[in-house]
């Protein structure tokens, strides 16, 4: 089985950039890798994706968010990262289960052992070998927003560090399992903080 990374942060993070570094630095390494990313990374998920993240009248009950974010999941599961995984490749994925736990746990307020079920079911109980947390203001990460905002990034600020929180505590709770990296450090230096620990994780790397 092929080592499976995920990133994890608030808005504004630069999640989406740092695992795109990894994935190219992976690459130059001559490391079979793919990046994808949640809720997306198929055609099914990008439907949803559009869907979820679209402003509009109506607003999308918390428990309508929990199962799209989770059909989403289940078909990236099945359909990009477990085979690439079998294959020995190293899967990088841009959010995952710990998402759900932040934004409708802690966020929404939805049961966190609910959410707990839902996300063992959409993911076969698949776990990340490595979450990388990049943790940042959620004031400062809004203000990196430049482009239209889209329905999570209108959120009030209250919930923003609700969803911090709730990632905060995670991580905690499994120092192991998580990389938590100061998001405003400059962005080479969080690359160079990433591959560290990344590098021991792999075996022709660390030996």
């Amino acid at each position: 089985m092929g080592l499976f990374i995920t990133f994890e942060g608030g808005e504004g993070c630069g999640k989406s950039t740092q695992a795109k570094m990894l994935w190219k630095k992976l690459c130059q390494q001559n490391i079979p890798a793919i990046l994808t990313h949640e809720p997306g990374g198929t055609i099914l998920g990008a439907e949803i994706s559009k869907s979820l993240k679209r402003r509009r009248e109506s607003s999308v009950s918390p428990e309508a968010e929990l199962f799209l974010f989770a059909a989403s999941r289940a078909q990236l599961i099945t359909e990009v990262v477990r085979p690439a995984l079998k294959k020995g490749r190293t899967v990088i994925c841009d959010r995952f289960s710990y998402s759900t736990v932040a934004y409708q746990g802690c966020g929404r307020g939805l049961s966190l052992n609910m959410i707990e079920l839902v996300n063992d079911f959409a993911t076969q109980g698949l776990k990340p070998d490595l979450v990388i947390l990049l943790d940042l203001l959620p004031q400062e990460g809004l203000a990196r927003k430049r482009e239209l905002m889209d329905r999570f990034e209108l959120e009030e600020l209250s919930f923003h560090c609700r969803v911090r929180e709730g990632y905060l505590k995670a991580a905690a709770a499994d120092p192991d399992q998580w990389l938590v990296i100061d998001a405003s450090l400059p962005r080479r230096r969080i690359a160079e903080i990433m591959w560290e620990k990344v590098s021991q994780l792999l075996p022709d790397l660390s030996s």
